[in-house]
């Protein structure tokens, strides 16, 4: 199912010489679901910095500014998305927003795909991971021109102000959300208690769209995945990504974008813990490498997932 006409993708993420991160794990899916990637590498490293060592260069924002330029003087700046991940960099970030804002103007359709990364919890106590001063960045010039958002819940309540307890608050976060500009909202994971049980982890989307006629109408949907006993990196690179193509072939259908989406991640996780246990040998922990997504094995997963995760509508 490619997209019915060409559809380029602006992907400015990280980039890893060995490994799945960033870029290495939005492009190859986007690449596989039909659609053109043209890739800003904000970092270059010899790999994730969950390794004991790596190595490597940063782009900063005037680098930014100058690869944008070219494409510019090139009339080839026209693009349907855009996507953005981890940065460290207030600079870096407000760049983007211009490029964004600039492209907005190319092309009024361009759809800009977000993940706000700033943190996570650890056993119920969240830490950011990148500089405080990235959240005010985000909270008043990203998100208002972000069209879909897939914020962590940690990054959900650091971006609203407001803690989130239960379901009820987690919707009204979202809402919230909603009124910063974004017309899709995935909180991709959560420490909310799943109906399924413990072994389960709940992340929760909304889609708000305006009718012909003004008024508004918010899809809500729930998912429950299987929880993978391992810390995986790039797994919300992968996300956005896939996101961002289901989405597409599904545009008023967040239930069934995010079950594709959901599903297809589990078929990577699984098939990546699955290999890293293999390659550790009994009782042994994984490491960092051994844990790499295993992203070319799982094209077909990719391309067409079996549906494992079912969304519920709220």
């Amino acid at each position: 199912m490619e997209p019915e006409r060409e559809c380029r993708v602006l992907s400015i993420q990280s980039h890893v010489v060995r490994g799945y991160v960033g870029n290495k794990a939005a492009t190859f899916p986007l690449q596989v679901l039909g659609f053109e990637v043209d890739t800003v590498n904000s970092v270059q490293f010899s790999n994730h910095t969950g390794y004991a060592h790596w190595k490597g260069q940063v782009l900063n924002s005037d680098e930014l500014h100058e690869l944008y330029e070219g494409l510019k003087l090139n009339k080839v700046n026209r693009y349907d998305y855009v996507v953005t991940g981890y940065t460290r960099d207030t600079s870096f970030l407000a760049m983007v927003v211009d490029i964004v804002q600039e492209l907005k103007q190319q092309n009024s359709n361009l759809v800009y795909v977000c993940d706000p990364v700033m943190g996570d919890k650890w056993n119920g106590e969240g830490s950011m991971y990148v500089p405080k001063d990235l959240l005010p960045v985000y909270r008043d010039k990203v998100v208002p021109v972000a069209d879909i958002i897939t914020p962590n819940q940690f990054e959900a309540e650091l971006l609203t102000g407001r803690k989130i307890h239960t379901e009820k608050e987690a919707l009204e976060v979202m809402d919230m959300l909603h009124a910063m500009g974004p017309e899709t909202v995935v909180i991709t994971s959560s420490d909310l208690q799943a109906p399924l049980g413990n072994d389960y982890l709940i992340a929760l989307g909304s889609h708000r769209k305006t009718k012909a006629d003004g008024t508004k109408m918010t899809q809500r949907i729930r998912v429950e995945s299987p929880k993978v006993d391992a810390v995986f990196v790039g797994t919300g690179d992968l996300f956005a990504a896939m996101l961002l193509a289901w989405t597409h072939k599904h545009p008023n259908n967040l239930k069934v974008a995010c079950e594709k989406t959901v599903s297809a991640m589990q078929h990577v996780l699984q098939r990546t813990i699955k290999s890293a246990k293999a390659q550790a040998g009994e009782g042994n922990k994984p490491n960092s490498a051994q844990l790499e997504l295993r992203m070319v094995q799982s094209k077909k997963d990719i391309e067409n997932p079996e549906i494992i995760v079912k969304a519920t509508v709220l």
